[in-house]
């Protein structure tokens, strides 16, 4: 890919680092990640993947903006109140970056549509709020061998980890959920969540994206870090194969 003038100028940042250079950023534009949920955690990720040039995103959300958004959504206005998330969303994203091409998909992703859905991606970043959606998805980008970014938080806590399953060294989403099919999910509604958590949560999901796209840095799957916002630490600890998971043959 040959980047144009205005590409150049816009990438700048990025092409300046001998990590990323020109090759990166094109690997960047060519790149297609689909983003399950466009809120609290998937505003922040769609901005900053949007800013970085990543070329074609799916984003994934059957929910409309409403007032209790705008404290941690931040793509969204109060004149967008009352819209689908996604329509919102993109249109922020065209704002934004006119490089992206963004599919919407105003639905909710489950067992039955998840493969179609997901289907041609290069990764998956999940930001969804509910337990099934989220099983789902992660066996979806087992079958499909689609590297997963999960990224979920709760009141003043976040967590984030990258899943290759099929890898023989490398947990998929159940190594560390078990085989439960669904467990009562814990809402922000009615537990509440710092809104500045979610913004770095969503960052930090969007960043491990970006690495993973680009090859930058270590191999982050088979690591969940941990973030306690009341205390303003980071943790990593090591995520296994469970030898018990179905991902383990």
């Amino acid at each position: 890919m040959t980047l144009s003038d205005d590409q150049l100028e816009r990438y700048a940042r990025h092409i300046v680092l001998k990590e990323v250079g020109g090759a990166g950023q094109a690997r960047l534009l060519a790149a297609h990640v689909a983003v399950i949920g466009a809120g609290g955690i998937g505003c922040p990720a769609l901005q900053a993947l949007a800013g970085a040039g990543i070329g074609r995103i799916t984003l994934i959300d059957d929910d409309i903006v409403s007032l209790s958004n705008l404290q941690r959504q931040t793509l969204f206005g109060t004149a967008d109140i009352g819209r689908q998330k996604v329509d919102a969303a993109a249109d922020a994203l065209a704002r934004l970056n006119p490089d992206v091409t963004v599919v919407r998909h105003a639905k909710r992703v489950g067992a039955a549509n998840a493969d179609a859905l997901l289907g041609g991606a290069g990764l998956v970043l999940d930001g969804c709020d509910n337990f099934a959606t989220r099983l789902a998805v992660a066996d979806a980008a087992l079958r499909l061998r689609i590297p997963l970014v999960s990224a979920a938080v709760g009141q003043f806590d976040g967590q984030i980890a990258t899943y290759c399953g099929w890898e023989a060294d490398k947990p998929c989403y159940r190594c560390l959920v078990g085989a439960e099919p669904d467990r009562p999910d814990a809402s922000c509604a009615d537990q509440g969540v710092l809104g500045a958590l979610t913004a770095v949560v969503g960052s930090l999901a969007a960043l491990e994206a970006i690495r993973q796209i680009g090859g930058l840095g270590e191999d982050g799957a088979g690591r969940l870090l941990l973030i306690d916002a009341l205390t303003l630490r980071f943790r990593t600890i090591a995520l296994p194969k469970d030898p018990g998971c179905s991902c383990a043959g």
